[in-house]
């Protein structure tokens, strides 16, 4: 069992930034994928970026280049580092965790920006 817990989330104006970061409740060398979601209301829950144990990473078009995701894994702890944040990012910022075909989800965290 993985128990996934975010923070990192506020208010921020448009072109601000914001890091959020997901800790879990053991280790998480042996997590292969690790994520960040977000979920606008009235819209699906979209993918924003992932990371595999071994540091490769990809994200969603419309951030790259301002998000960058990285793991500690000292510290069991993900990271999100949003930078040029836009009102329409507007969302709840979930963390996922995938061990061995098992996924895993933390409660959220609201990332509000304004215009």
């Amino acid at each position: 069992q993985v128990q996934l817990v975010e923070s990192g989330g506020g208010l921020v104006q448009a072109g601000g930034s914001l890091r959020l970061s997901c800790a879990a409740s053991g280790s998480i060398f042996n997590i292969d994928v690790m994520g960040w979601y977000r979920q606008a209301p009235g819209k699906q829950r979209e993918l924003v970026a992932i990371i595999t144990n071994d540091d490769r990473t990809n994200y969603a078009d419309s951030v790259k280049g301002r998000f960058t995701v990285s793991r500690d894994n000292a510290k069991n702890t993900m990271y999100l580092q949003m930078n040029s944040l836009k009102p329409e990012e507007t969302a709840v910022y979930y963390c996922n965790a995938n061990r061995y075909g098992n996924i895993y989800w933390g409660q959220g965290t609201q990332v509000t920006v304004s215009s």
